[in-house]
């Protein structure tokens, strides 16, 4: 059953790049562990403008980051020391854990080949038992993870587990996470077996028990196994949820069960207890205020 449709709303992140903010929400928190979910793009920055769409080094607690681009490439780096770039396709998953830092940066032109950077990044808070995990950060190449095309459906399982695969990206509580392609006609189901279920529209348009519904759109579902939505175009869709696990506070990156935790983080990143990307550590995102 259809529980709630969210629209996107425009956030602009500094000259120039924007994203569609999808999660968290006003009337809906999380989907499974997913507390948040922000579509970037497609943007094409010109060569001057590459160092002020540069996300500086800034912190996390109590969460794991998932990185996936569309199109387009960009630089990660973090406090664990990691240096790498992610390509299409690829997933980044950096645990904070106790607490991690990390920048995302820009290279002209590669950053935004294939149309522009299209990026889509997530959010899932850690179970109450991992939130003080040490930090990690894992790569996996596209080429690792589960696809295949049934029905004029094409998918790639970026982590967890659906429609009886499972990806190699390492997660901490039950949850999946599936890019979608459908022809146009295509009739995409969503795998079941979660609690939580949510579909978003990335491009394209799709259809629900006769309602149309267009990108930056996100569809909430409950536990249905029968629960699909139409293409009524090409269309590419992100579908993800999971296991609940109980409320989360979120302030800017810091999440956690105890608002306390957060307020610990915020006086650690303002004291400069949570270390910079080595490399990257002239100039950092300040506190909020």
């Amino acid at each position: 059953m259809l529980e709630m449709v969210i629209t996107a709303r425009a956030a602009d992140l500094g000259h120039g790049l924007t994203v569609r903010r999808v999660l968290p929400y006003a009337k809906r928190r999380m989907v499974g562990p997913f507390i948040f979910w922000d579509h970037a793009g497609p943007v094409t920055l010109s060569r001057e403008a590459i160092a002020g769409a540069d996300v500086r080094p800034h912190p996390h607690i109590g969460l794991a980051t998932v990185s996936y681009l569309l199109s387009g490439s960009m630089t990660h780096r973090d406090s664990l020391g990691t240096v790498l770039d992610i390509r299409p396709g690829d997933v980044n998953w950096m645990t904070a854990g106790r607490g991690i830092s990390h920048s995302e940066r820009f290279t002209h032109p590669d950053s935004f080949e294939g149309g522009g950077l299209e990026l889509m990044q997530s959010w899932v808070a850690l179970p109450a038992g991992h939130e003080e995990t040490a930090p990690a950060f894992a790569h996996t190449p596209k080429a690792e993870l589960p696809q295949w095309r049934e029905d004029g459906v094409w998918r790639r399982l970026v982590a967890g587990e659906a429609y009886g695969a499972k990806s190699p990206v390492a997660t901490l509580s039950p949850l999946f996470h599936v890019h979608a392609e459908a022809e146009a006609g295509a009739r995409v189901r969503l795998p079941g077996g979660h609690a939580e279920q949510a579909l978003y529209v990335a491009r394209g348009d799709v259809e629900h028990a006769g309602q149309a519904y267009q990108p930056g759109q996100l569809l909430v579902f409950g536990a249905d196994t029968d629960a699909f939505v139409t293409a009524r175009s090409a269309a590419t869709l992100m579908l993800f949820g999971g296991e609940p696990l109980g409320e989360r506070h979120i302030w800017w990156n810091f999440v956690s069960s105890r608002k306390e935790r957060i307020e610990q983080a915020k006086a650690d990143w303002a004291a400069g207890r949570i270390a910079l990307p080595p490399g990257d550590d002239q100039e950092w995102i300040p506190l909020p205020g």
